[in-house]
């Protein structure tokens, strides 16, 4: 298997540390410009990071630049930090309705 290569490690880098900074995620343009990689590179290595389960979207923001809302990225490592305090909610829910 080859290495992660320099736009892949900058991005996740750069998500990991907004996410340790503001506790939330953010959208792609902002982790390009964090990470100090092209718009085309980190749309396409996004989508590779989140297929692989590194990346996972953490929800959405309404942007000035586009009629619809984006996806915020942040670590699956956060995610999964998250989920476990809802764990007792969903079951509940499962079994009420």
């Amino acid at each position: 298997m080859r290495p992660a290569g320099d736009v892949r490690l900058a991005l996740v880098q750069a998500c990991e540390r907004i996410h340790r900074d503001t506790g939330q995620g953010a959208p792609t343009r902002e982790l390009a410009r964090q990470a100090g990689v092209g718009l085309k590179a980190a749309t396409d290595t996004i989508k590779n990071l989140s297929r692989a389960g590194v990346l996972t979207k953490g929800g959405e923001q309404a942007v000035s630049y586009r009629n619809r809302p984006v996806a915020l990225w942040i670590p699956k490592a956060a995610a999964a930090a998250n989920d476990c305090g809802n764990v007792g909610l969903a079951q509940a829910l499962r079994v009420w309705g």
